[in-house]
């Protein structure tokens, strides 16, 4: 068996709440119960929730434990936009386990560069703000597919744009784009823009202007 597949055989056979030996897991799995006592740290460790001690027995205490998910960015966005949505319901339970279910969240994201993440599901502004971003996620992805340029409107600043790319930072979402206005790539925040209006006429990766180009930048940056 391979070492993922005890470790989430392990998980499997522990969140029933009982106690559990390790000699009784060792048996089953046909391994030496030092490997048991190896995998139950490499578990707490990695944020299950295991109890227990050497020579006593081990159980988990959570009341579900998922099995690894990956996530779509579509998935996420609707994740996402469900906690701020409770964060700003006035609920004072359901608050609560939003809360929490959105510190897990954030310990199991992937780390990317750049500026530290406001915790995922709760920003400095209000959610009504927030909100206004999530209308023009579906045309920005569709452009980014289609090679649509787009003419965006973020506060005082209006840019005709190649949207290339769309990121996510904890709680934000920007849109990495080449600004055919400014000549230069920029990274605008999608819960700032207040107008977007897609423009005649698709554009073509050109050297210097696509988003391979960007990322080559931004590496010799670190």
């Amino acid at each position: 068996m391979k070492r993922s597949d005890r470790l989430y055989a392990l998980m499997q056979r522990l969140r029933d709440g009982q106690l559990h030996t390790a000699e009784a897991m060792a048996q089953d799995l046909a391994v030496s119960v030092r490997t048991i006592y190896r995998d139950m740290e490499t578990l707490a460790e990695s944020g299950v929730p295991v109890e227990g001690t050497r020579g006593y027995g081990y159980t988990v205490r959570a009341a579900v434990t998922l099995p690894p998910l990956n996530l779509t960015e579509g998935e996420l966005e609707a994740l996402h936009l469900a906690l701020a949505t409770l964060a700003a319901s006035g609920l004072e339970d359901f608050s609560d386990d939003a809360r929490s279910l959105s510190g897990k969240i954030d310990a199991v994201l992937p780390e990317e560069s750049g500026p530290p993440p406001a915790p995922f599901g709760f920003a400095t502004e209000g959610f009504s703000e927030a909100a206004r971003g999530f209308v023009h996620m579906p045309a920005i992805r569709g452009a980014i597919r289609a090679h649509q340029r787009l003419r965006l409107v973020a506060g005082e600043d209006t840019h005709d744009v190649r949207p290339l790319h769309l990121d996510y930072w904890g709680r934000v979402w920007s849109c990495v784009c080449y600004s055919d206005t400014t000549g230069a790539f920029l990274s605008l925040r999608v819960d700032r823009i207040t107008t977007l209006v897609p423009l005649p006429g698709l554009f073509v990766d050109e050297p210097g202007k696509t988003l391979a180009d960007y990322r080559s930048i931004q590496a010799g940056q670190r």
